[in-house]
């Protein structure tokens, strides 16, 4: 069942999936609209199943599973098929979670990690960049440690 994401409980689960490229405009009503039918049909027939999804700066799409529900295989892989999906539809890459997105400006960047390196050797960025770390698992962690400087995140290691 479609939740509201603030009625999910801190230790929910989450899958975050970074866009390559900030959704256009004219995309974003059609994709929240994909989102919505996706999440409300994931597990339709459990009627304890409560998920919610977030699209976050046009660009990062997040689903949320409250953690007493049961995800068995077959249900992540539905997940995947349906992120695939949209991959191909808009165009974008949504599965390579080793790329870096941060904040520059008012502008999110999206980097392979060679490239993140290359700009932090050369100052282009710091260590107070804001990032964000895609691998977070639970709903705390994405209102918590989502989006940190990098010297509060696994990225720091390349400072």
């Amino acid at each position: 069942m479609l939740v509201n994401h603030e009625t999910l409980q801190d230790d929910a689960r989450v899958w975050v999936y970074p866009s390559s490229r900030k959704f256009y405009p004219q995309e974003v009503e059609e994709l929240n609209q994909k989102l919505c039918d996706f999440v409300s049909n994931w597990k339709a027939d459990d009627v304890n199943f409560k998920a919610s999804y977030q699209f976050l700066y046009n660009r990062f799409i997040v689903f949320l599973a409250d953690e007493d529900s049961q995800l068995a295989n077959t249900d992540i892989d539905a997940q995947v098929a349906f992120i695939l999906q949209l991959q191909q539809e808009y165009e974008v890459d949504l599965l390579d979670k080793m790329n870096v997105c941060f904040k520059q400006g008012e502008f999110i960047q999206y980097k392979d990690l060679k490239e993140f390196k290359k700009l932090l050797k050369s100052k282009s960025v710091n260590d107070k960049t804001i990032v964000f770390d895609n691998l977070i698992q639970t709903k705390q962690e994405l209102e918590n440690n989502w989006e940190v400087p990098i010297t509060e995140s696994w990225y720091n290691r390349f400072l």
